[in-house]
């Protein structure tokens, strides 16, 4: 049985604002699922509904098999961590940490043992006398997840937990939630609109757009196979490359033809799917790391012609921006790029690895 079923759930703001529309989810038992989507797509909205914070307008939410529409959210076990971590300022990260469980009118000697595992287990046990503007912006996160597992919920919700941090501490404590997550065994579900972020932590990815969820699947799975054109241009730094071509009949098969006039012969296991499409405008991804530069090449089958106008130097690396007649795109160069703007190039293109969209509908063709 799932720890969390959204079923056709809808909620819609004053003024027509459209949130959440037609979402269905199931998160597992156990399972850290990550939300990922763009600021605005509704993310929030759906962790705050699951919370009880919000009432949708339809559809229903279910919590361990017992649908919560309308129940109180003291009464959903289930445990929120906001982005600015919601700290009492007036109090003690001890304090902070038993204050649900004090509201429960649970016994001091139980409070005490969870709040001293859990600041053990987050690396708090010498900080619990300090208040919260004593603190790192890590460490006041750290409090904002012990304040939820000392309540040993059913489910967690995390919404952003991590936005406000710098880089370095982003990394650290992202890596120390999945650790956590897997030694308590938890479920959680975490929204985020970082990417990376997404990819990193978990298990599955629900990529969601303008209040509607595109895609859930594993990382790998929404990287390689997106389902649509947004799924594919959002995961991924850099971007995916797009181009506008034209399938068309070729001996012994079928062919691209994009607009500057290379022809791309289409691998034989994506004929199938792209016969219907012979004599019609397409559009093809390709990841910034499978097009190559010079010494970069192995197994390319197609070069383009084309102009530097950037170099974006990043020490292991380097995402070299070209034009191509109307087309820009961007190549992942391993190590410094020997690339000026103004230079010609030649990318060459592991046509094996492209993904090919329905021009009108965006959606995947194969």
């Amino acid at each position: 049985m799932p720890a969390l079923t959204l079923c056709d759930l809808e909620k819609t703001y004053p003024g027509r604002v459209r949130a959440v529309s037609g979402l269905n989810l199931e998160v597992d038992p156990g399972e850290l699922m990550v939300v990922v989507g763009p600021s605005g797509c509704g993310k929030t909205t759906m962790l705050r509904m699951i919370a009880g914070l919000e009432q949708p307008d339809s559809g229903t939410i279910t919590l361990g098999g017992r649908v919560v529409n309308g129940t109180p959210a003291r009464d959903r076990d289930v445990a929120m961590v906001f982005q600015s971590g919601a700290l009492y300022p007036h109090l003690s990260v001890y304090e902070n940490i038993a204050f649900a469980l004090r509201l429960r009118r649970t016994p001091q000697r139980e409070i005490d043992v969870r709040v001293r595992e859990a600041a053990e287990m987050l690396g708090l046990g010498d900080v619990l006398a300090r208040r919260p503007a004593e603190l790192s912006g890590g460490q006041r996160q750290r409090v904002a997840l012990g304040r939820a597992i000392v309540r040993r919920p059913a489910l967690f919700l995390l919404d952003e937990p991590l936005s406000q941090l710098d880089a370095r501490l982003k990394a650290d404590l992202r890596a120390e939630i999945k650790a956590l997550q897997q030694r308590l065994g938890a479920t959680m579900l975490y929204v985020t609109h970082d990417q990376a972020e997404a990819m990193m932590l978990g298990r599955r990815v629900a990529v969601m757009n303008k209040g509607r969820l595109h895609q859930v699947a594993e990382p790998a799975t929404v990287y390689e196979r997106p389902a649509d054109r947004f799924v594919a241009g959002f995961l991924g730094t850099p971007a995916m490359n797009f181009f506008n071509g034209r399938i068309d009949s070729s001996a012994g098969g079928i062919a691209l033809r994009l607009r500057s006039g290379v022809e791309i012969r289409v691998p034989s296991n994506s004929h199938v799917a792209l016969t219907p499409y012979c004599g019609r405008e397409v559009i093809v991804g390709i990841r910034p790391e499978d097009m190559s530069l010079g010494a970069d090449r192995n197994g390319s089958l197609v070069t383009l012609a084309a102009q530097v106008e950037l170099v974006e130097p990043l020490g292991g690396e380097s995402f070299v921006h070209l034009r191509s007649g109307d087309d820009r795109f961007v190549v992942r160069s391993a190590g410094p790029a020997s690339l000026a703007p103004g230079d010609t190039a030649e990318p060459a293109v592991r046509t094996g690895r492209m993904v090919y969209f329905d021009i009108e509908t965006g959606q995947r063709i194969v």
